[in-house]
Parts: C-alpha cells; sequence; structure tokens
C-alpha cells in the first residue's frame, strides 16, 4: 500500500463558454455560485495533499477559499477547441506528482466521500485510475444495436448488465498519463454516484436539473 504518494488534484476552469456563458460563476442556490460547491467540497477531502484552480483569469479567486491554490493557465488552452488532454499536459509540466485527481466545478453535487473513495483505490495500487459514474440499468443501444442485452432473450431489468456514463472526476497515476496520453488506464476503479451527484452542467437544460436538485434537496 502506497498510501504516501503525492497526490495533486487540478480544477480547470475558464470563465468565458459558449453553450451557456459565464456557467462557472452562475448564481446557484442562495448565496452561492456554481464554482463554490466544488470548492466548498475540498474542503473536506482528506486523500489529496494540494489543490490548484487552474484558470487564466485571475479574478476566479475572490470565489477560492484558502485550501485551494491558484495557478494562473497560459490563455490560449481557454481556446474552444483544447482537450482535456491539452489542460493536463500543461499542468503536469508545472505540478509534479504521483496521482492526479481531475475534479470540475460543473459537477456540483459531487461528494467528499466519493472523490476520497477513488483516490485511495487507486494510492492503493490496486488500480491505475478511477472515475466516478451513473450507474445505469436500462435497455441500451448503440449505433443501432443493443449493448447490453440481446433482442432474442430480452432479460428482466433486474438482470441487465449496467451501463456506466463517466461523470467528471478523474483520478490517475502520472504514468497513465504521461505514458499513455490518457486518464483512465488499463485498470480503472469504477465509483458509482448518485443522480444528484451525476449532474455534470454543460447548458441551460442542465442548469435548470441542477436547481431542481438543489431545491428537492432544500425541501428534504
Amino acid at each position: 500500500m502506497n498510501v504516501g504518494k503525492k497526490t495533486a488534484g487540478i480544477i480547470p476552469i475558464k470563465m468565458h463558454n459558449m453553450r451557456l456563458p459565464g456557467k462557472n460563476i452562475k448564481p446557484l442556490g442562495e448565496g452561492k455560485v456554481l464554482c463554490q460547491y466544488l470548492f466548498e467540497t475540498i474542503a473536506n477531502v482528506k486523500q489529496i495533499d494540494e489543490v490548484y484552480v487552474y484558470c487564466s483569469d485571475e479574478s476566479i479567486q475572490q470565489y477560492m477559499p484558502k485550501n485551494l491554490h491558484f495557478l494562473k493557465r497560459p490563455e490560449w488552452l481557454d481556446g474552444d477547441t483544447v482537450k482535456s488532454k491539452d489542460i493536463l499536459h500543461e499542468f503536469i509540466k508545472e505540478i509534479d506528482a504521483d496521482i492526479y485527481v481531475l475534479m470540475h466545478v460543473t459537477q456540483p453535487f459531487l461528494t467528499a466521500a466519493h472523490i476520497d473513495e477513488v483516490v485511495e483505490k487507486v494510492k492503493n495500487d490496486v488500480y491505475d485510475s478511477g472515475f466516478a459514474a451513473r450507474e445505469i440499468k436500462e435497455f441500451a443501444w448503440y449505433k443501432g444495436h443493443p449493448i447490453n442485452y440481446s433482442l432474442n432473450d430480452v432479460v428482466r431489468t433486474q438482470e441487465l448488465q449496467p451501463v456506466y456514463v463517466e461523470g467528471e472526476l478523474y483520478v490517475f497515476e502520472k504514468e497513465v498519463f504521461t505514458d499513455l496520453g490518457r486518464r483512465i488506464g488499463k485498470k480503472p476503479y469504477i465509483q458509482p454516484v448518485t443522480w444528484e451527484e451525476s449532474i455534470c452542467i454543460d447548458d441551460a437544460e442542465d442548469f435548470r436539473m441542477a436547481q431542481a436538485a438543489l431545491k428537492l434537496h432544500q425541501n428534504k
């Protein structure tokens, strides 16, 4: 068990978004903007040594608590065609660690317990990577074909093999990225999360879903 491995978290943020302009600092609930949900969750995460908000705009610091570090990133990474691989490459050049934890503020309801769970699995050398995902037991199709059942033998819903939809938490050993160029390795751990936790905000409809989930939680 190599629990002594250095673990660095990265929260990449850009302040201008095409599908939902300004979404990362858009008010969600009373007295908070979207990015503050994950920022506050990080305070309860125990398995990460240091967490960096990787942003080209220093104004994001007004929303950051003291336990997070600001790291200014090159403005070219804000481009609409830039991939997460490019962002990770630049970040890893600056911050050296054994394990990296990629998180996004657009998954606001992910819990500290589930972040810790995935990190711990990778730290313990059982898995080389891990990610959070929503487990779905539905009759699923892809490119015109069923992927988790046979048309000739339709099983009961209880017997369906689940499909997993990735969220926006990824944990990986450094070598997974440097050797394979990926954020998911050859032996990943999948952490199922609740539907509320799985909400990832890309557009206005996603944001309305987050508002509805927040209201439901408050009513409970």
